[in-house]
């Protein structure tokens, strides 16, 4: 389906392996639906990889991009739990990207998901409008459910927290993130030669265009409506 709102909170990490079985309950016992809890987050998904690196991608649907800079999700990352502690210590190689949701099409959700990460766009309007007319006739093709444009979100600053400081080294960042799910990684890959091709992409940002690409399955997904449900 399209996207729940109008920011996204795009994170890609790896954990060692001691700690990846606690990350895994972690984050579906008490990090997602912490984050989904909170006012303005309307959905946490979370993803691991069949190919790509970091090992782990997963993304909150937020209102909006401000959200993310909201006075009560400022405190949770200033005040991470024991749990949060122990766990986020172990991350490794992680991208964090505070984002605003440009274009978004579909309907459901798919098993699937293909993360393209493009930097180096030269004509930000350029991009954004010729990648939202080729996203329509993406979201029809077979086995495709939905197709996300997202950018970097203007003046928003990777500020330390008392969170980021367990990490052990600094969080990368993506500059655009073209997200399309679907039924089976074959679709996605079919996409590789055709309008999702790195030569088609490089032709809307730039001939050199860094493109980056993973494929990953989803491992859970919850709502903010569903937990309200719940409580």
């Amino acid at each position: 389906m399209a996207l729940l709102g109008k920011g996204l909170l795009a994170i890609w990490n790896g954990i060692t392996e001691a700690g990846e079985a606690e990350f895994v309950r972690w984050h579906i016992r008490e990090h997602i639906p912490e984050r989904v809890g909170l006012t303005g987050f309307l959905r946490g998904r979370r993803y691991v990889a069949l190919e790509g690196h970091p090992k782990y991608f997963n993304f909150y649907e937020t209102e909006t991009s401000q959200t993310l800079q909201s006075p009560g999700y400022r405190a949770r990352l200033n005040s991470p739990t024991k749990w949060t502690q122990d766990v986020v210590k172990e991350f490794r190689d992680t991208s964090r990207t505070v984002c605003e949701v440009i274009a978004s099409f579909g309907l459901g959700e798919g098993a699937w998901i293909e993360t393209i990460q493009i930097g180096g766009v030269e004509n930000r309007v350029l991009f954004s409008d010729t990648l939202t007319n080729g996203m329509k006739e993406i979201a029809q093709q077979d086995g495709i459910a939905a197709v996300h444009l997202v950018c970097a979100a203007d003046g928003q600053t990777a500020a330390a927290t008392a969170e980021s400081a367990l990490r052990k080294q600094p969080d990368a960042r993506c500059e655009w993130l073209l997200l399309i799910e679907a039924a089976e990684p074959d679709f996605l890959k079919a996409l590789r030669s055709g309008a999702c091709s790195d030569d088609q992409l490089r032709k809307a940002a730039s001939t050199g265009a860094k493109i980056e690409r993973g494929i990953y399955r989803l491992q859970y997904s919850l709502t903010h409506a569903e937990l309200e449900r719940t409580t």
